[in-house]
């Protein structure tokens, strides 16, 4: 059997079972990748070049979108022809949508089975895009681009393809009648190397060592962006730390710009929302780490006394089942992704809005571990069981791609 891998930034969500597959008898593995894919042992890569982006002056605006996936497209035309040219004919093709690449893989690859990574369904309502009332909407031209960015996951979809997501919610956010067309399958995550450690330690710049068992608040997201909820998190710093003076708060991301709405030209989400609340922060315990290395990130997750987790309706981050499987205290928004995983008994659930909510049940965390610890347990519970990479998740993913489920 022959497989094939097409993702942006292989490997991605496909490492894991790309691997597996890479040990088995009679299986070739390839993937196709832009310029950032990394290597994977047993898989061989191509990379497509960089394709040029849309001229803003001479195509539509709802357009734009599709003609950079198009040009893309175009590139992934020409590795998918190197590939064949060598000998490498796939009968599977896993791919993502979300970048165009899978628009002429249908046509270059007419006998393989199709397997589309369906991640998120965009819409103007639902989901991400006028959650937060703090933030403008879109006009009727913005709602229709937000229809036209699907444009490439419905052509992928079409015809004999089968999907995969990673959560129900996620599935739940694709036209019903694409549903059925769906398995909810999650990549997974290593629930061996996450794990709770009672003696883990997290150096800060100034040296100063945080131990388990110290008050630390934890926070981390890809990019500190209103999306996650790093606005809600910052407004809610003041009034924990006046009440726990013992207590430090360790900020793990970038201060890009993140999936949602960009910020104003000239500064940063993580800037505009640390200036909102500084003149009532000690920022002498308020530690932000950057992005980090993964081993240092887990570190951080289990030094956690209250570990904080807030997102708009959007796709569900690695990083918070990471937490569950590091036996996190997790305080969560109260939004569709996190109900799938948190409940009374894995978690607790805040609404996302509510700043003095989030605080004080993050202070009630701080005053009462003990209360709290079963929580931890029924978390790392919960996440060894449905999100077990090695044991739950590749081989649900692996009979996917046999085409046994």
């Amino acid at each position: 059997m022959n497989v094939l891998f097409v993702h942006n930034n292989f490997p991605a969500q496909f490492g894991a079972v790309a691997q597996a597959l890479a040990r088995e008898q009679g299986v070739r593995v390839a993937a196709i990748g832009s310029p950032t894919a990394r290597p994977v042992p047993g898989v061989t890569v191509l990379r497509y070049d960089d394709a040029r982006r849309a001229d803003p002056a001479v195509v539509h605006p709802f357009a734009r979108r599709f003609e950079t996936e198009c040009r893309r497209a175009e590139q992934v035309l020409y590795a998918a022809t190197a590939l064949r040219a060598s000998g490498f004919v796939p009968d599977v093709v896993v791919a993502h949508p979300g970048w165009g690449e899978t628009l002429p893989l249908r046509e270059a690859f007419p006998t393989a089975r199709h397997i589309v990574y369906c991640e998120f369904y965009y819409a103007a309502e639902g989901g991400d895009v006028g959650f937060d009332p703090e933030f403008p909407g879109y006009g009727l031209d913005g709602r229709v681009a937000i229809d036209m960015k699907n444009a490439a996951t419905l052509l992928a979809l079409a015809g004999r393809a089968r999907g995969v997501s990673p959560t129900r919610w996620q599935r739940s956010t694709y036209p019903e009648s694409l549903q059925p067309l769906i398995e909810v399958v999650h990549e997974g995550i290593d629930t061996t190397r996450a794990t709770p450690d009672p003696v883990a330690t997290v150096v800060l710049p100034d040296g100063r060592r945080l131990r388990v068992g110290d008050e630390v608040i934890t926070f981390v997201a890809r990019n500190l962006e209103p999306l996650r909820g790093y606005h809600v998190f910052m407004r809610s710093l003041p009034r924990v730390l006046a009440a726990r003076p013992n207590a430090r708060v360790l900020i793990v991301g970038a201060d890009g710009p993140g999936y949602g709405l960009r910020p104003p030209p000239g500064t940063t989400w993580k800037a505009r929302f640390l200036d909102e609340v500084a003149p009532r922060l000690d920022r002498e315990r308020v530690h932000f780490l950057g992005p980090v290395a993964h081993d240092v990130f887990l570190d951080v997750l289990r030094v956690s006394s209250a570990h904080v987790y807030l997102t708009y309706p959007f796709v569900l981050s690695w990083s918070l089942l990471e937490a569950m499987s590091a036996g996190c205290l997790v305080i969560a928004s109260d939004t569709p992704p996190l109900r799938e995983v948190i409940d009374g008994d894995t978690g607790v659930l805040v609404p996302f809005f509510d700043v003095p909510r989030l605080a004080d049940t993050v202070v009630e965390a701080l005053a009462a571990p003990e209360r709290f610890r079963p929580l931890r347990a029924a978390a790392r519970r919960r996440v060894t069981a449905h999100y077990d990479r090695d044991r739950v998740c590749v081989p649900r993913m692996l009979r996917l791609v046999r085409g046994e489920a």
